[in-house]
C-alpha cells in the first residue's frame, strides 16, 4: 500500500499526520510513504528526522486584501500545483491525506481529480478555508471535533477525534518527574504557548514564576518556545528571580519529551491549538486555556470553549491575560482537589485516545475499494 501525506506550517498539522502514518504501519506490513510539505514549515525539520521520504511544493497563503503580494503567492500557487500533480502521478499513491495548511490543497486536489481515493483529517470546531474547499472534492472527511462535521458534507464525514501519540497516551508520571528533576509531592502546572512559543503567555508568566517562586507545594514547568526564550529569561532576572535558585521552576525553550511533560501536569496553561487539546482531554488535564485571537477564523477560541463547554477548562481571552488573572486562577484551581478531579474526569471522557486507530482503518477501507 502506498500513500502520500500532506500537511504544514505548524506543528499542530505535522504530529497528527505523523502519529497517522505510525497508526497505518502497525496495521499495514508493506506502507509506502511520501510525505509532500514546504520547504519553509516545521515539517521541513520534523518530518525528515521521523525516517519519511520528503518532497516539498513552494506554496504561500494568500493575504486577505489586496496586495501585490498576492500576485506572486499566485504565480507560485499555480506552480505549485503543476508539481504537485507531477509528484502524485510519479508516487501512484493507493490513498493521499491532508492534515492542515495550504500545502494540502494542490497536492489532494491533482490526487481528487486523478481519481485517487483521499481523505483530510479536521482538527478543528471551525474548518479552515482550505479544507472547507477541499471537502467538496475528497472521499472522506475525518474530524476532530464533532461540532466540525456541520461544515461538511454529511455522506463524507466521520467524527473520529485526533490523532495523538502513543507516548503521549503511554508515558507515565515516574519517568516525568526523574526526566524533569520535580517533586512528586508538588501539584505540577505545565505551560505552553505551542510549538513557535506565545508571548503573551510567557511575559504574564513572569510573574507567576515569580510568586510561587520557592513555593511548597506547586512547581511550573514552562515552555517559551525558541524565539522567546532569552528574552524571557532576562525579564524572570529583572523580576529578582534566580531560576538557578528554585528547584520548583523549570524554564525551558522548547520540550522534546512533551509526553513526559504531560505525564505529571496536575494542570496546564495552554494555547488552545487542537493537537494540544487532543493531547490533554487524552490524558485528562484540567487546562487553563488562552486562545491564540489571530487564528483563522477565530478557531482557537471556538476550540477552547469546546473544553470549557464540557466542564474540562476554564477560558482567557488573550486581551484579558495577566500575570494577576493567571496567579488567582491558577490558585483557586489548585486550592480545590476536589474540583481539580472533576475537571480531570471530564477532560478524559472526551478525549479519543484511539483517533489514529480509527483514521488508519478508514484509510485502509479506502485502499481497499480503490483496488475493486
Amino acid at each position: 500500500m502506498k500513500i502520500i501525506v500532506s500537511g504544514g506550517g505548524t506543528g499542530g498539522h505535522i504530529y497528527p499526520a505523523v502519529t497517522i502514518i505510525r497508526a497505518l504501519q502497525k496495521k499495514v506490513d508493506a506502507l509506502e510513504v511520501l510525505y509532500v510539505g514546504t520547504s519553509k514549515g516545521l515539517e521541513a525539520d520534523i518530518v525528515p528526522k521521523e525516517g519519511f521520504p520528503f518532497k516539498t511544493v513552494d506554496l504561500q497563503g494568500f493575504k486577505r486584501s489586496l496586495s501585490p503580494a498576492n500576485f506572486l503567492r499566485a504565480f507560485k500557487a499555480i506552480k505549485g500545483v503543476i508539481k504537485a500533480a507531477g509528484i502524485v502521478r510519479d508516487f501512484k499513491p493507493d490513498v493521499v491525506i491532508g492534515t492542515g495548511g495550504y500545502v494540502c490543497g494542490p497536492v489532494l486536489m491533482a490526487a481528487s481529480l486523478m481519481g485517487i481515493p483521499t481523505l483530510i483529517q479536521e482538527q478543528n470546531v471551525v474548518p479552515g478555508i482550505t479544507n472547507k474547499i477541499l471537502s467538496n472534492f475528497v472521499s472522506r472527511i475525518a474530524t476532530g471535533a464533532i461540532e466540525a462535521n456541520k461544515h461538511f458534507p454529511q455522506d463524507k464525514v466521520i467524527f473520529t477525534g485526533n490523532p495523538i501519540r502513543d507516548e503521549v497516551v503511554n508515558t507515565q508520571r515516574e519517568p516525568g518527574y526523574s526526566a524533569f528533576e520535580l517533586d512528586p509531592a508538588k501539584k505540577t502546572v505545565l505551560v505552553s504557548g505551542g510549538s513557535r512559543g506565545a508571548r503573551s503567555i510567557n511575559r504574564a508568566m513572569v510573574g507567576v514564576l515569580k510568586h510561587f517562586a520557592g513555593s511548597k507545594r506547586v512547581q511550573i514547568l514552562h515552555a517559551t518556545g525558541k524565539a522567546e526564550h532569552e528574552d524571557i529569561l532576562r525579564r524572570i532576572a529583572e523580576a529578582g528571580v534566580d531560576l538557578d535558585k528554585f528547584s520548583n521552576l523549570k524554564v525551558y525553550p522548547y520540550l522534546y519529551n512533551m509526553p513526559q511533560a504531560m505525564a505529571v501536569a496536575d494542570l496546564a496553561v495552554f494555547r488552545a491549538g487542537a493537537t494540544g487539546l487532543a493531547e490533554l482531554t487524552a490524558k485528562g488535564i484540567p487546562a487553563v486555556l488562552i486562545p491564540y485571537p489571530y487564528a483563522a477564523e477565530n478557531h482557537q477560541e471556538f476550540n477552547a470553549r469546546a473544553i470549557e463547554k464540557a466542564g474540562a477548562a476554564k477560558v482567557i481571552l488573550n486581551k484579558d491575560i495577566s500575570a494577576e488573572i493567571l496567579i488567582s486562577t491558577i490558585e483557586e484551581l489548585l486550592a480545590d482537589d476536589r474540583h481539580l478531579q472533576e475537571m480531570a474526569e471530564r477532560s478524559h471522557s472526551i478525549g479519543h485516545p484511539e483517533a489514529a486507530a480509527t483514521i488508519a482503518e478508514m484509510i485502509i477501507e479506502l485502499a481497499r475499494n480503490k483496488q475493486k
